[in-house]
């Protein structure tokens, strides 16, 4: 079986404008005497490769620690698009997703540069998907985003943010992309992976 890892590697990674980058801080190291090596490190909940919950633009909405794990683990269809994303193209990639196994349609994962709009969203939101992935530090407009995410964590779409498609051609995979259980958070940091189904 091959497995793609999708992830960014956290001290490296990409970040959203204005949110605070990862840091490490080195607590013991046995080139100094130590036992042992070891490590700290602290860093926002959506740095990286991340899982969105209804939480965070939703107050009162589901913290990430109360998101079903199938939400996160299952068929996913990796789709290719660049620039925005409408209405058409959603229904597109959705009946392409349909076409290749039922299943995969409930996980769209984007590759490309990528942007969701409103309407879109809209259509993914109708159509009861579980996850929808892209590659971009957020879903929709980067100096706009807040509808596009009230629209998709609305509807309890799990968005799936900086992902890394490049050695992922179009077409169904496994994706396993659970989150770190921070319980009461409205999002979290996670290793997400692609396998070829069979």
């Amino acid at each position: 079986m091959k497995i793609i890892d999708i992830s960014q590697e956290v001290f490296g990674c990409a970040v959203y404008p204005g949110d605070p980058k990862p840091e490490k801080k080195t607590m013991m190291q046995i080139s100094e005497g130590a036992v042992c090596n070891l490590s700290a490190f602290s860093m926002c909940a959506h740095n990286g490769t991340h899982v969105d919950a209804p939480l965070h633009f939703i107050d009162g909405g589901k913290s990430i620690d109360r998101v079903a794990l199938d939400r996160f683990i299952g068929y996913a269809y990796v789709a290719a698009h660049e620039g925005d994303i409408l209405a058409a193209d959603a229904e597109r990639i959705l009946e392409k997703a349909a076409e290749s196994d039922p299943r995969a349609a409930e996980r769209i994962l984007v590759k490309g540069r990528a942007v969701v709009t409103a309407e879109a969203a809209r259509v993914f939101a109708e159509k009861k998907i579980k996850l929808f992935g892209n590659e971009s530090q957020t879903v929709g407009p980067e100096n706009a985003p807040m509808e596009v995410h009230l629209i998709m964590l609305g509807a309890e779409i799990v968005l799936l943010e900086g992902i890394r498609l490049a050695d992922a051609e179009e077409g169904v995979y496994l994706l396993h992309a659970a989150p770190l259980n921070l319980g009461g958070a409205e999002g979290a940091p996670c290793r997400a992976t692609l396998a070829s189904p069979d």
